[in-house]
């Protein structure tokens, strides 16, 4: 049926079928005669082990969907791994998706290739409008393929930094719609940066004919990120959108699904890939969905939002304890951010150290932005670089709550960073108490002479 199985099945099932697909393979063959240049020969066991056997990759020279004839498991495998990841996508929330496809490439390199099948078919365009999104990979992605980004700045609305969308309609009048290659917007992201309006940008590229590109890194695991694809689908124009397999299905990295409402363009996107590709992408993925489930995926989603809450909670409450404050970003429902002003205040070298107390603790993925850091991309300057904007307000530490995390992680990561911030107090008031007394002596000695 091409649908993930509601209950997960056991380790020793998956590995049966996995077998049972690898022997399809001409290499597999017991009597085989191999006199071409690619044959499936491995040199190591172990490699071979790891990989199930399944040696011939995916795809064809010219196509990475094509069927291979002397690597029918393969090919079925690939075949399968796109059904299934169509049916969790729409599980997840985007119901109307048509059709998607594994590729072996991360995010970034993923929408440079759709990028690089919108040159087609308009020739002209040189521009991708992008409202800024400080996150190398997604500005890299344009600049790979040829095309001149142009940065939208974000707009400051409360503490959250949203689309501004009158900058972006102008833009394209200003540049002209034929020479707009597409509008390149974002969902998940970094708080306070929140996901952008698309509906409103769908909405926009309807009217203009211009094509537009999502980057969902890791909105798979949002239901409200799915909806606002789901949404701007339905009300305008909606392309391609793209998602990172490690970060959405836990699975190693070196994947992503490019999926879209059109079948024809998804395909388009597919033959545009040079060659056949690797198969370990497709292979771990349908590993992991078939061992979840259906039920086992939709266990973990619950278990993500139940943890934000609780990270939001208790954020919250660690921020009231140092006098700093949780920002308010309620269209966030991945990332939030917690406020160093009195940090950043105390010390300017602070807020950057703070980051580095909490790596030598061993909490990863939480980042610490300070103001005004400049940083050149591609021969491009961004000013205020990983805060998404020119002048944020304050410096802030973010977390995030993403699929697969535990209550232990919030626990421990909330500790830890207690235990940061009553360092950097118990610092800032033994430096102070070591300035009144010497302000004290000083006066004294005035006096004394």
């Amino acid at each position: 049926q091409g649908k993930c199985p509601e209950d997960g099945w056991d380790e020793s099932t998956i590995e049966l079928f996995l077998h049972e697909l690898a022997v399809m393979d001409s290499n597999n063959f017991l009597g085989n005669c191999g006199v071409g240049e690619r044959e499936g020969r491995v040199a190591s066991g172990l490699v071979a082990r790891r990989h199930y056997r399944l040696i011939h990759g995916i795809g064809r020279s010219g196509d990475i969907s094509a069927v291979q004839p002397k690597a029918a498991g393969s090919s079925l495998l690939n075949k399968l791994t796109n059904s299934v990841v169509l049916d969790v996508i729409k599980l997840a929330g985007v119901r109307t998706v048509t059709s998607c496809f594994v590729v072996p490439m991360a995010t970034g390199m993923s929408l440079t290739l759709c990028f690089l099948t919108l040159r087609h078919k308009r020739p002209k365009a040189k521009y991708i409008i992008w409202p800024r999104i400080d996150q190398k990979s997604c500005f890299k992605s344009m600049i790979t393929a040829g095309f001149e980004p142009v940065v939208i700045e974000n707009v400051l609305e409360g503490d959250e930094l949203r689309t501004d969308l009158g900058a972006v309609e102008a833009k394209i009048k200003a540049l002209g719609a034929e020479n707009i290659l597409c509008v390149h917007s974002t969902t998940s992201c970094f708080a306070p940066r929140v996901p952008d309006r698309l509906e409103e940008l769908a909405v926009i590229c309807a009217n203009y004919g211009i094509p537009h590109i999502v980057n969902n890194a890791y909105g798979v695991q949002s239901s409200k990120c799915m909806h606002l694809i789901q949404q701007g689908a339905r009300v305008g124009r909606i392309d391609a959108f793209v998602q990172s397999l490690d970060k959405n299905f836990m699975v190693p990295v070196g994947g992503a699904i490019i999926a879209g409402f059109n079948e024809s363009f998804i395909q388009e996107i597919s033959k545009m890939y040079p060659g056949r590709a690797s198969a370990s992408p497709s292979l771990d993925v349908l590993i992991t969905l078939l061992s979840l489930g259906t039920s086992g995926y939709k266990k973990l989603l619950k278990e993500r939002k139940e943890m934000f809450s609780y990270l939001s909670s208790e954020l919250k409450k660690l921020a009231d304890n140092h006098n700093e404050r949780l920002l308010d970003t309620p269209h966030n429902p991945i990332s939030l951010a917690m406020s160093l002003k009195n940090l950043d205040e105390t010390n300017d070298a602070a807020v950057t150290q703070l980051g580095s107390m909490l790596f030598t603790r061993q909490v990863s993925g939480a980042r610490v932005v300070p103001c005004g850091s400049v940083q050149t991309v591609n021969n491009y300057t961004f000013k205020g670089f990983m805060s998404h904007a020119n002048d944020y307000p304050c410096a802030y530490l973010n977390a995030a709550s993403a699929i697969g995390i535990k209550k232990q992680d919030v626990d421990v990561f909330l500790k830890r960073l207690d235990k940061c911030l009553k360092t950097f107090r118990k610092e800032a008031k033994q430096e102070k108490s070591i300035n009144e007394i010497s302000d004290s002596n000083a006066a004294t000695e005035q006096l004394e002479n």
